[in-house]
């Protein structure tokens, strides 16, 4: 197998595996948690950005890795999204609950963010 048929199993692998856990988490979170709010996409967001920042800090990865084609590209990809997180919020806008919508723009960035340079803290990045 060459090298853009390798990459191309692994995203399309990360990927399947990506989509699973989020299907899972945001059902889990939605149970939990209710509909009224998008908890689930707002973990499941959350969660990858913190596996994202581990990820770079500990292994430094580059764009044509392996792991980082499928972790990165395929996994998180799959896992983590923007689609729901902008229909969601779109959503709840349209039904007349901007103050909820604007509450998941911005927990969903400011956590995003935090959680990315949690991860790349616990992965050694301030080392």
């Amino acid at each position: 197998m060459d090298a853009g048929m390798a990459s191309l199993f692994l995203i399309a692998l990360g990927g399947a595996l990506g989509g699973m856990g989020r299907f899972a988490v945001s059902n889990a979170a939605a149970k939990r948690l209710g509909k009224a709010f998008p908890w689930g996409t707002l973990m499941v967001n959350a969660s990858g950005a913190l596996v994202a920042g581990w990820l770079l800090a500990r292994y430094g990865l580059q764009h044509h890795d392996p792991i980082w084609i499928f972790a990165i590209i395929g996994l998180l990809g799959g896992y983590t999204t923007v689609s729901s997180f902008s229909l969601q919020t779109l959503e709840l806008y349209q039904s007349g609950q901007a103050a909820r919508a604007a509450l998941n723009v911005a927990s969903t960035l400011g956590l995003g963010l935090l959680m990315a340079t949690l991860g790349w803290w616990l992965g050694g990045g301030l080392s």
